[in-house]
């Protein structure tokens, strides 16, 4: 090991910069066809999801065959209230699942996989997720964003051969990006990886590295300095956790998810040889970014798992528990929130399921799908869980050991909402989710007429731009005036016991309609666009929510052609896109009237201190300390805290 060196410091970038760093690691162009980016402009391309996309009867097979497996070993071996109670899963349940495949369902079988598809994939994370959310994140964490999926996509052979295998089945991986001081801002990632001879050396500090306290191997994201020879940039490695100079300095403890294994890791001068490089020096953004391309279904999916336990809470306790002569459910207040929960739930499985099965086909984009999944995903299942605490009432509040000790059902209602609320930040926080996906949504735009909205962009390149701009809008603008949404008896073949063609001529209309607030956005705001975040952010939600609603009349028309609940589903798509319509009303009335001004100005006055005065009169618990750790080296090394785990 070459002696440690010292700390680099934080790079010092402008916000100009920082977008440039973000823009060239995003995709640039679409080679595929994506329904949700036609979605966004204003072109309702229900040929893409519709007839839904089936697997192959050998993969429902295989697929099948683990999820009985593992629902058996959740059921005998997963004691979810311990996890709770000693937050950490016991060595014994995680072997179990080794030696169940589980750490390998979506490795290849020539490596030791299940070699599951994306769609069985989720279904085992919402499974194992609903037996106990930690269990659900650290298979999530080794196989969506670890050290399998980097590799599959941008791996050597030999990197493959040699990794693959112990992922499969013996090792834990963990994806470490995130820096005390860099969180969605990259551009100043500050470990580096300095390159001597054939090996680079690495120095720096990542927090929160979900896995990072168990892990045998790390995916670590670090800047290489340009030099002669190397061209330099954020750069992915694969890592081994037991190398000499890496210390796990802390174990994270948060508000829910309590045996997450989740912690604080230091590189010091750490030899990593050259061909455990991933891609090429420069392409670490890159490879995270469409590793998360896919990597991002695994969290709704196991929003999925956690509505569907809600509804199964809600349907038995509002049927037990009576007020004035009658079940709580038939009284309306709490009926509406059941039917909220039934609805939410199934349409974010058909967002899901939806999702997953084009990605397995491979014939479509899915970036924007998954992003919107994700998006939509965390912030509904969030909602659920906490109708479902209100449902409950003061039980909802009450711990399930204190259910449990005074002799009644040990309902973990409150646990799911503290488990759940960590994914509104897991992997993109809701609100860089807007950005991202607000970004893919007006690529087509800033594709044609981005130049002219450029500050460092020539007249004569502005020119062209122009020019561009206008054969586009020419050709663009006249088709969303008219179209399949303003036509009566469009979309019949989805009235069946139900009319959903209604809703689908929404989604129609909607989308034209979200097209011109788009381009009307643009033309009012230009270069400032990217700077109103509050409209980029409904723009996206109303595009999930039109989404949604696609995704849930397809999945309902689908079960009814294979004899799967179809009356059901054709209720449950109704009483969603019912709801979903007020929510995207409500949304397009907030694009143009709102506070964002006012906001703004009130924001303001509250850094400047203005309004201090009214935070008189409470004392602050919070004890004293940095509000960002210093990351230089301590004096005095801490003790490494990493776990490791008996092999069976």
């Amino acid at each position: 090991m070459s002696a440690p060196t010292a700390p680099t410091p934080k790079p010092t970038v402008t916000e100009r910069e920082a977008r440039q760093v973000a823009e060239a690691a995003r995709e640039q162009h679409w080679r595929k066809p994506s329904f949700a980016k036609e979605l966004f402009l204003g072109r309702f391309r229900l040929d893409l999801i519709h007839p839904h996309p089936l697997p192959a009867d050998e993969d429902v097979q295989r697929g099948e065959e683990f999820l009985a497996k593992l629902r058996d070993f959740c059921e005998t071996q997963i004691d979810s209230a311990r996890i709770e109670r000693e937050a950490r899963i016991p060595d014994e349940a995680i072997n179990g699942l080794k030696e169940l495949g589980a750490f390998g369902m979506k490795i290849d079988t020539k490596y030791g996989g299940l070699g599951l598809t994306q769609v069985y994939y989720n279904k085992a994370l919402a499974l194992a997720g609903s037996a106990s959310p930690a269990i659900g994140a650290l298979l999530s964490a080794h196989q969506s964003i670890g050290v399998p999926q980097p590799l599959k996509l941008f791996g050597t052979q030999e990197q493959k051969d040699t990794f693959l295998p112990r992922c499969a089945r013996t090792d834990i991986s963990a994806f470490l990006l995130t820096e005390p001081d860099v969180g969605s801002d990259p551009a100043r990632l500050a470990t580096m990886a300095v390159p001597d001879g054939d090996d680079y050396i690495l120095d720096g500090v990542k927090l929160w590295t979900t896995n990072g306290v168990v892990a045998d191997l790390l995916v670590v994201m670090a800047r290489v300095p340009r030099s002669e020879g190397h061209k330099g940039g954020i750069t992915a490695f694969v890592v081994e956790a037991a190398s000499e100079g890496i210390t796990v300095e802390n174990r994270n403890a948060f508000m829910g998810l309590r045996g997450l294994e989740n912690g604080v890791t230091r590189f010091r001068g750490v030899r990593v040889p050259g061909r455990n490089r991933i891609g090429a020096e420069g392409a670490g953004l890159k490879i995270a970014l469409t590793t998360l391309n896919t990597g991002r279904l695994s969290l709704p999916a196991m929003c999925v798992g956690a509505g569907k336990w809600c509804l199964k809470i809600a349907r038995e306790w509002s049927a037990a528990r009576e007020q004035w002569g009658k079940p709580v459910a038939l009284h309306e207040a709490v009926g509406s929130k059941i039917s909220f929960i039934a609805a939410t739930t199934f349409a974010l499985e058909a967002v899901v399921d939806l999702s997953s099965q084009m990605a397995d086909e491979n014939r479509n984009d899915i970036r924007i799908e998954a992003a919107l999944a994700k998006l939509y995903g965390s912030e509904m299942a969030c909602l659920m869980a906490d109708e479902l605490v209100q449902i409950r009432g003061g039980r909802g509040f009450e711990t399930a050991e204190s259910l449990k000790a005074r002799g009644e059902r040990a309902v973990p209602a409150e646990q799911m909402l503290r488990d759940l609320r960590i994914n509104r930040i897991f992997e993109g926080s809701t609100e860089i989710m807007h950005l991202l996906i607000a970004r893919e949504a007006v690529d087509a735009h800033l594709s044609v007429a981005g130049d002219l909205i450029d500050p460092d962009k020539s007249l004569a390149d502005k020119a062209r731009a122009g020019a561009n701009a206008g054969v586009f809008y020419a050709r663009w603008l006249p088709k969303l005036v008219a179209g399949q949404g303003q036509v009566p008896g469009a979309y019949g073949a989805f009235h069946h016991h139900v009319d959903l063609s209604p809703h689908l001529r929404f989604v129609e209309r909607n989308a034209r309609k979200l097209a011109r607030c788009t381009f009307y956005g643009m033309s009012r705001w230009q270069g400032r666009m990217e700077t109103k975040q509050g409209f980029l952010g409904r723009i996206v939600d109303i595009g999930a929510e039109l989404f949604a609603m696609s995704a849930a009349c397809v999945r309902a028309e689908h079960l009814r052609a294979s004899g799967e609940h179809g009356r059901e589903a054709y209720q449950l798509a109704d009483a969603f896109c019912r709801q979903s319509r007020i929510r995207v009303d409500e949304l397009f009335g907030r694009l143009w009237s709102n506070t964002d001004d006012l906001d703004r100005t009130v924001v303001k006055g509250v850094l400047s201190g203005t309004y201090a005065w009214l935070e008189e009169g409470v004392m602050d618990p919070s004890g004293e300390g940095p509000w960002i750790a210093d990351v230089a080296p301590p004096k005095k090394p801490r003790p490494d805290v990493r776990r490791v785990i008996p092999k069976s």
